[in-house]
C-alpha cells in the first residue's frame, strides 16, 4: 500500500506487465472475456481479410495489464477511477511496460482519505504507446 508521504508529483513507476505476449494469453483472454473477434484468434482472417501482420491482442487485455500495475502499486481496492484510450495494437511477442506518473497528490480533508492522480501509459519494446489513460487511487494517511 502506498502512503501519501511516499509520493510526489512527477514520481514515475515502471513495470513490465508482460514479457513476450503469447497467442495463448490472447486466446485465454478471449475465453474469459467472451470476445472471439477473429482479429484476435484467426490468423487467416487477421492477415488476409484485415491486412494485419498477425492476430492482435485485445485492447481490454492491455488495459487489464495496466490495471494490474496500478493495483500492485497502490493496493487492491484503492482505485477510484481508471480509464483510457487504445492508441496502437499489441501483437504476439510484444513486451509491454506500464509507466505510471503521479500528476497530483491530494492530502485528504475531513473524512476524505489522501489520494493521487496518475497518468498511465503502456508502451511496447519500441517505445510506442499502445494504451494511455488516467487513474486515481486512495492512499494511506501519513503515519
Amino acid at each position: 500500500m502506498t502512503a501519501a508521504t511516499d509520493l510526489a508529483v512527477g514520481t514515475v513507476h515502471e513495470v513490465v506487465v508482460v514479457d513476450d505476449l503469447t497467442r495463448t494469453q490472447i486466446v485465454q483472454y478471449a475465453g474469459v472475456s467472451g470476445d472471439f473477434n477473429p482479429l484476435h484468434s484467426d490468423e487467416v482472417y487477421a492477415t488476409q481479410v484485415a491486412g494485419n501482420p498477425t492476430v492482435m491482442a485485445h485492447g481490454m487485455l492491455v488495459m487489464g495489464l495496466a490495471g494490474k500495475a496500478l493495483t500492485d502499486y497502490f493496493g487492491d481496492g484503492r482505485l477510484t477511477q481508471f480509464g483510457g484510450r487504445f492508441k496502437a495494437s499489441a501483437w504476439p511477442g510484444d513486451t509491454l511496460t506500464a509507466r505510471l506518473t503521479i500528476t497530483a497528490v491530494h492530502p485528504g480533508e475531513g473524512s476524505d482519505p489522501p489520494s493521487a492522480d496518475v497518468d498511465v501509459e503502456v508502451v511496447n519494446a519500441d517505445g510506442v504507446a499502445v494504451f494511455g489513460g488516467t487513474a486515481s487511487a486512495q492512499l494511506d494517511p501519513p503515519a
